[in-house]
């Protein structure tokens, strides 16, 4: 369920509520936030992380805004710039949204739109992938995301430990997870993702939940992209989703141009008139065009959340290696619930070398932006959707599987 999209809360029982989303009715996990009925929410991963006004919801719902006086403004401001901008865009939603509509297709010349590392299954370093299929296939159940599910590793993906026997289960939130644990008490469940879905899994972890957790914080990564200095980045359009959580501060000492942004057409295209605009203008600072959810403070309850059950580590990227602080480490507190921790010997047995060998996937190159996905010599050839060979092309958010999904479009 998008961010983009309120949904109107119509009852609440305890800490679960059903939302009216346009005529379509589904229930909300409500205890990251108060709530009450009549409210209008924005909902991830089965929980509601933010609420709005109503006027900011009526808002969404007309668009007001046109695209083609926004394009307009575009052009005239690159005209003024005089020179190559490359913008980089660090969301999974953002850069399906972006192939969706054919925004790169709709600017300047000189304005080059660049993916980043915003797909959280993309970044999961290989070796926690080995780690969670190795637990699999010794008979532990385990329980995560869909597109999760089908990242190849060494020892294959969860999907093929599935077929070999091992109990694996899709699911769309940890409260599924929850419910699956009374019917399989040893249940795993596979944690990853940013601050968006970090609270969710702090909760589960609090209610007794075992976790193997990949689990990031992404403001590290941007940091990272800008030391490392392999390209050049004038601008950021900086996450909608992880913003709702973690608020406009953290961005604040990056120095560089960023702009927090929607999910629909009108935001990412409204975000690359204002890094426009301040690249002209000299300025580098965290502007925020979502302001309908996203809040200066951002969402302090579900952000302290995380740093009660986690602390914060160095952290292993897909494409980067180690990014100092920005893991997410279950404290020793509940350490019976943290499944590196409890099944250590298990995991101290496998051989981790061959995680680290290359695999011709120039998926780590994509994800810093270094390189399209058509540079890749086994994208459309050898990995596919149904034959991948990484996990830029597993998830729907990955670079690689978004560039084979949409053709090139024309402009707006």
């Amino acid at each position: 369920m998008c961010l983009a999209f309120p949904g109107k809360i119509i009852s609440i029982r305890e800490r679960t509520a059903v939302a009216d989303f346009s005529g379509i009715q589904k229930e909300v996990n409500v205890s990251l936030i108060n709530a009450k009925i009549g409210d209008y929410v924005l909902v991830h991963a089965g929980f509601a992380i933010q609420k709005i006004g109503k006027e900011d919801a009526l808002e969404i719902f007309k668009l007001t805004r046109t695209q083609k006086e926004i394009v307009k403004k575009i052009d005239e401001l690159a005209k003024e710039i005089g020179r190559g901008v490359n913008i980089m865009e660090v969301c999974g939603t953002h850069t399906q949204v972006v192939s969706r509509y054919g925004i790169k297709e709709s600017l300047p010349e000189n304005i080059k739109l660049t993916t980043g590392p915003g797909c959280p299954v993309c970044v999961t370093d290989q070796e926690d992938i080995d780690a969670i299929v190795s637990l699999a296939l010794t008979g532990i159940p385990v329980a995560t995301y869909g597109d999760v599910l089908r990242v190849p590793g060494y020892f294959g993906s969860l999907d093929n430990a599935r077929e070999k026997g091992a109990k694996i289960f899709s699911v769309y939130s940890v409260e599924e997870t929850l419910e699956l644990q009374k019917k399989y008490p040893d249940l795993v469940f596979f944690g990853l993702g940013f601050e968006t879905t970090a609270p969710m899994t702090a909760s589960a972890i609090q209610k007794g939940l075992t976790v193997f957790s990949s689990h990031k914080l992404f403001i590290p990564a941007m940091k990272a992209l800008l030391k490392i200095g392999e390209l050049k980045i004038d601008g950021f359009i900086s996450p909608g989703h992880v913003s709702t959580v973690i608020g406009l501060k953290p961005y604040k000492n990056m120095k560089v141009s960023q702009v927090v942004t929607g999910f629909e057409p009108d935001d990412i295209l409204l975000a690359v008139y204002m890094l426009l605009k301040q690249i002209k203008e000299g300025r580098k600072e965290a502007e925020n065009e979502y302001v309908r959810s996203v809040k200066k403070e951002g969402n302090p309850k579900a952000y302290k959340s995380i740093f009660e059950v986690f602390d914060v580590v160095d952290g292993n990227w897909r494409g980067f290696g180690v990014i100092p602080k920005s893991g997410l480490k279950i404290k020793n507190k509940y350490k019976k619930m943290d499944a590196r921790t409890k099944y250590k010997d298990i995991l101290s047995k496998v051989d981790f070398s061959h995680s680290r060998k290359p695999t011709g996937c120039r998926c780590g190159e994509v994800i810093r932006g270094l390189i399209t996905s058509k540079r890749c010599p086994l994208f459309k050839k050898m990995c596919t959707p149904e034959n991948p060979y990484g996990p830029c092309m597993v998830s729907t958010e990955g670079a690689c599987n978004v560039e084979y999904k949409y053709l090139p479009k024309t402009r707006l």
